[in-house]
């Protein structure tokens, strides 16, 4: 089997111009990056306003093991699949970060027969979107120290700077910095630190704006640090969100590329799937609901993360409603929740197959909260075996739930087929009941608490001394009418990374809330997240290399 890289340098890529009119763009619509990338102007969607959207569908995942479960690859594969049954597709992909691109992941475009392209590109700068989004991130940074060095007019207290610095690329040296040394030149030395790019507020703002005076309007909200006597200190009051947004005219306008097999595919935006929504940008959402008979997107992690965040909180800014949910499971997963040991994942295990299925029927009934019609897609993997697939049908089938057998990886659109069909039968015979889990203008530990125990199945929420009082101090400043975004491990439903499989007789612990103004959101965290991540001990960066005439080897 060729390498992912291998198989995307091999690919007959069509000229994006070609691409854009199976979607009934023209030239005059798109900023041209070379032959096989674009930008379409945002322009193209006021054009399309009267225009119907198609169906949407969401692919979201179990809880995930280390490698991931393979929600791109089928967001990707059915997106082909569908294509190849004569129905308008188009994808809708978040951007990878040269962050975990050089780390661990070593690409994020999907894999095998399933993937995106121009592989390299997208996996490397792409059009420039996130270099942008760090620069317009950097430049308010740099406001604040100025401003204080300046004369501080607005009396910030430099010890309650709530505002990193950022830059894309996983650099545990940056997470706590001095800045200011050198003398008062230098401004006033304070504690600072990075994040990475795709964890700044910038990045989930961009992705929830629905237009570029939205996109200034929400930068203006950031709220970067407190006043010596307590009040909240913005962007706005800094008067730097217009500059900002400037930086950012070209970024906000969604990426237009193809898969393998010619498929359109809009990739736009990357915000963290705990911290931030994990979602891609409401702008390529819209164009390709605008464009396409049926747009296949994706939510990070699983569907107690990406999925809820995403009808919860983006589906409410963007005012969508999911047709359709696809749940991704692989039978490799299913086996560590249900007790197989990490080793031993490729050998057949009916028992804790069957055991670790508690973690799939939790994520269906967690989507069927939401009132979405659902639909389980079985990653297969070269080492599954038929009676490991027959069982996980079966078990589907006694839970109420479609199930299709998936194969992209290996097989391209064709490996997709039966899951394209499946699910093109509950677009036409079901109806969407979408409906958010909780009530917008409920009490900030009331829609926390329902979080906690409809979704991820605890017995309550434990809140210590700094969280009770952030949420009296929310309530005070008028941000308690915001959803919560839930920041906790990916590695488990609850918040403990070591309980897999379908946890139960616990209570999530609430440490810290953070308000993320701009995007609209309040970050609850319930445990430790890296906003900038390390490198491991071997890193992808080690495999990646160049030729003389320019072709990259080493991305997976």
């Amino acid at each position: 089997m060729k390498s992912d890289i291998e198989i995307a340098q091999a690919a007959e890529m069509k000229e994006i111009t070609e691409i854009a009119s199976k979607i009934g763009l023209k030239e005059d619509d798109l900023k041209l990056y070379g032959k096989y990338k674009a930008k379409v102007e945002l322009n193209v969607l006021k054009r399309l306003s009267k225009e119907s959207d198609g169906k949407l569908v969401l692919v979201t995942a179990i809880t995930p093991t280390p490698a991931g479960e393979g929600k791109t690859t089928t967001t990707v594969g059915l997106g082909q699949a569908l294509n190849k049954i004569g129905k308008n597709a188009v994808i809708a992909l978040r951007e990878p970060s040269l962050g975990p691109t050089m780390g661990i992941k070593g690409g994020a475009a999907g894999g095998g027969y399933s993937q995106v392209i121009p592989m390299e590109d997208i996996n490397l700068h792409f059009t420039g979107d996130i270099h942008a989004i760090g620069a317009a991130h950097n430049l308010l940074a740099a406001a604040i120290d100025n401003h204080i060095k300046q004369g501080n007019e607005l009396n910030i207290d430099p010890t309650q700077i709530t505002y990193k610095r950022a830059m894309d690329m996983n650099d545990r040296s940056l997470r706590n910095t001095i800045v200011g040394l050198g003398g008062t030149v230098n401004g006033q030395p304070r504690e600072d630190g990075f994040l990475i790019t795709v964890a700044s507020e910038v990045m989930a703002i961009l992705c929830l704006a629905n237009n570029l005076m939205e996109l200034k309007e929400k930068l203006g909200k950031i709220v970067i640090a407190y006043t010596y006597d307590g009040k909240s200190v913005t962007a706005h009051d800094l008067k730097v969100e217009g500059a900002m947004t400037a930086l950012l005219k070209d970024a906000i306008k969604p990426n237009l590329v193809q898969t393998l097999e010619n498929t359109p595919a809009f990739i736009h935006g990357g915000p963290f799937a705990n911290i931030a929504h994990g979602c891609n940008s409401v702008m390529a959402t819209k164009f390709a609901l605008k464009l396409g008979d049926i747009t296949v997107t994706e939510a990070g992690f699983g569907a107690d993360l990406g999925a809820e965040k995403f009808y919860n909180i983006k589906s409410r800014y963007a005012d969508l409603k999911a047709d359709a949910t696809v749940i991704v499971a692989t039978i490799r997963a299913l086996k560590m929740h249900g007790g197989a040991a990490a080793d031993k994942l490729k050998d057949e295990n009916l028992t804790a197959l069957e055991k670790g299925i508690e973690n799939l029927e939790k994520h269906i009934e967690n989507v069927h909260k939401f009132g979405v019609p659902t639909i389980v897609a079985i990653n297969r993997f070269p080492d599954d075996t038929e009676k490991e697939i027959e069982l996980l049908r079966k078990k589907c089938e006694e839970i109420g739930v479609d199930v299709a057998l998936s194969e992209v990886w290996a097989k391209g659109g064709a490996g997709g087929i039966e899951l394209a069909e499946k699910l093109l039968k509950i677009l036409e015979n079901e109806e969407s009941q979408f409906e958010f889990l909780y009530d917008i203008d409920a009490p900030i530990k009331n829609k926390i608490e329902k979080i906690a125990e409809e979704i991820y199945g605890a017995d309550g929420v434990d809140y210590n001394d700094k969280a009770l009082s952030q949420i009296e101090k929310y309530n005070k400043e008028g941000y308690n009418k915001l959803p919560v975004c839930m920041a906790k491990t990916q590695s488990s439903i609850s918040d403990n990374p070591s309980l897999k499989g379908r946890p139960q007789g616990f209570k999530i612990s609430v440490n810290e809330i953070n308000l993320s103004a701009g995007a609209g959101f309040l970050v609850v965290m319930t445990g430790p997240v890296l906003i900038m991540p390390g490198l491991p001990k071997r890193p992808s960066a080690e495999d990646i290399d160049i030729d003389a005439d320019g072709k990259i080897s080493g991305l997976f």
